[in-house]
């Protein structure tokens, strides 16, 4: 049965789903409804869990740390200025190999200052060495939190794993979300059993001192981590569908069968393209859609699959490059297609930079335009649409 709900309430109680035990968390728009839900849950006994007040962001993630390091089950939510605020402690969550999950509610950073969505604050922290899921719903964001510590917690990956939904236009709706029953969570997602944990009665180090010796063997075991995650991520998404009815692939397609163009993204502007894509459909255009579910690490194969022999792509970006040759996304799709010498042309464009709307109209502009002699005569390697001089 679903149940209408704001996507912000409804991550704090895929959290309560997964019976976490420590919540340290900061409160920053758009994410405060997350940990603040969180905080009457367990102040009214609804859940069994320490809910740590922090002085800031760099405070929640280090302390998240530690209660990961001590065994328990661990959760945090942040947003834009105070993800990069817990930056230096996010290498240090990944680098000890903690399964922390958190819901990254994505947001503008400043300067000018916004509090409205894009991806800016995710992709300054693309690199930090954690499992990274995008979501476009509301049922993506519960299920992808569930699956989250089902992926960190397994001793092939020990990782923390990010969860991503876009802010206000996804967070702050109210959607038909159907949950789980506290028992089906519980048999999909036992008790978390950490391997080495901090505890008095038997002593141990955790992110000691690496000598130059040792510190490239350690950093090449956390990316192998990473990288050997992929199929754990998948086996994950397998294992919900067969327990909960809704599977999910690490790169989903629509309408993709007869098209030779294809949209690429990121989030939950992909409903918006789904919608211009339908439109195109009724003029007799056939445009597709390729869907990343999971970014880091980077479904190489997966994608590959995705476009087959499509002729043409364009590469949808909330971010803007920064200075770099292209765009986050782009430079991974680019990367793969001269990797495989594959004829396909591949072009950059960004929209939607501090929660401006992005509508179904310029998607079909895009699709309309692509590879034209307009779009590619310009100094940059992207295309900005609707900015104005």
């Amino acid at each position: 049965m679903k149940k209408g709900i704001e996507v912000s309430i409804a991550a704090s109680m895929a959290a309560k789903l997964a019976r976490v035990e420590v919540i340290a968390a900061y409160p920053i728009t758009p994410q405060t409804h997350i940990v603040e839900h969180l905080s009457e849950l367990v102040a009214n006994g609804e859940l069994d869990a320490a809910y740590i007040n922090v002085e800031s962001e760099h405070s929640a993630m280090s302390a998240c740390c530690g209660s990961s390091a001590a065994g328990a089950r661990t959760f945090t939510s942040t947003s834009a200025q105070g993800l990069e605020l817990m930056h230096e402690i996010l290498f240090i969550a990944s680098g000890m190999r903690l399964p922390i999950v958190m819901a990254t509610v994505n947001r503008a950073l400043s300067s000018p200052l916004s509090i409205w969505g894009d991806h800016s604050d995710v992709m300054a922290a693309r690199d930090t060495g954690w499992i990274m899921l995008f979501c476009e719903n509301g049922q993506e964001v519960v299920d992808s939190i569930i699956m989250a510590f089902k992926i960190a917690e397994d001793r092939r990956v020990l990782l923390p794993v990010m969860v991503n939904l876009d802010g206000f236009s996804l967070s702050h709706v109210i959607e038909p979300i159907e949950f789980p029953s506290q028992d089906e969570v519980d048999r999909f997602l036992p008790p978390y059993s950490p391997l080495y944990t901090l505890h008095p009665d038997k002593p141990v180090t955790m992110g000691a001192y690496a000598m130059p010796e040792l510190y490239t063997e350690a950093k090449y075991a956390q990316e192998m981590a990473i990288v050997n995650s992929r199929s754990v991520v998948a086996q994950a998404m397998e294992e919900f569908g067969k327990s909960f009815g809704r599977s999910y692939k690490l790169v989903e397609t629509y309408n993709t069968e007869n098209a030779d163009f294809v949209f690429i993204a990121l989030g939950a502007i992909n409903e918006n393209i789904k919608t211009a894509i339908d439109a195109l459909k009724e003029e007799g255009k056939e445009a597709g859609l390729i869907s990343l579910r999971l970014f880091r690490p980077f479904p190489v194969e997966e994608l590959l699959t995705a476009l087959g022999n499509k002729k043409r792509a364009a590469v949808i970006e909330r971010v803007m490059p920064g200075g770099a040759l292209n765009s986050p996304l782009y430079n991974e799709v680019s990367s793969l297609v001269h990797a495989h010498n594959m004829n396909l042309s591949v072009q950059n464009y960004i929209l939607g930079l501090g929660g401006r709307d992005a509508q179904p109209e310029e998607f079909m502009e895009i699709f309309r335009t692509a590879d034209t002699k307009e779009t590619s005569k310009k100094d940059m390697n992207f295309t900005v649409i609707g900015v104005r001089a």
